[in-house]
């Protein structure tokens, strides 16, 4: 198990001091999993958090009509959980999928958490990274699905190549909120 990239970006929050790193690392393991694989699925707890050295996760739920609705996809370097299901300790309401073979580091929730309690320095990283991830950087994205429109989204996501060519056609219309169909006559009206 690789883990500098993970105590790397762990860092770039807080520092970590060696005793909170081993304590940390003592509860992290490696795992794979191949493309399609769930991580976890909708109506599951969430017993993990996830960390992705390499592939392409999807964060989805679905819809009354059966469709994947994608909210977030992760990337390398990205921490992953249902942090929502984890905080109210329910069942989530999202399944976390492999859309690529993935490698991730990963530790179960209760251990990190305990590990919250004694270390103040891993409760400032996990503070500060809730802060900037779920509150800094979610506000844009729901003033961004409630007033700007699907192509104005497009936009933004085609900004971010690497993750754009990754992704399959659904699966961007789904996270557009759009179906489709429609995602093509916006890639047409882009071409005209």
């Amino acid at each position: 198990m690789n883990t500098s990239i993970f105590l790397e970006q762990i860092n770039q929050y807080y520092p970590l001091s060696d005793e909170t790193v081993k304590a940390l690392l003592d509860i992290c393991t490696e795992e794979k999993y191949n493309k399609n694989d769930l991580l976890l699925e909708a109506g599951s707890m969430a017993r993990y958090y996830y960390f992705v050295e390499s592939g392409l996760i999807g964060y989805y739920t679905v819809d009354e009509q059966g469709s994947s609705i994608y909210k977030i996809f992760f990337e390398e370097n990205s921490f992953v959980a249902s942090t929502a299901a984890v905080i109210k300790n329910e069942p989530s309401e999202f399944t976390i999928i492999a859309l690529e073979d993935c490698s991730v580091i990963k530790y179960p929730v209760k251990a990190y958490r305990e590990l919250l309690e004694k270390y103040h320095d891993l409760a400032l990283f996990h503070l500060y990274y809730l802060e900037k991830n779920w509150v800094v950087k979610k506000e844009p994205l729901e003033v961004s699905l409630k007033y700007e429109t699907a192509k104005q989204r497009y936009l933004q996501l085609l900004e971010n190549k690497s993750l754009y060519t990754r992704l399959k056609q659904h699966q961007i219309a789904s996270y557009l909120g759009v179906t489709p169909t429609q995602l093509s006559r916006i890639k047409k009206e882009m071409q005209d």
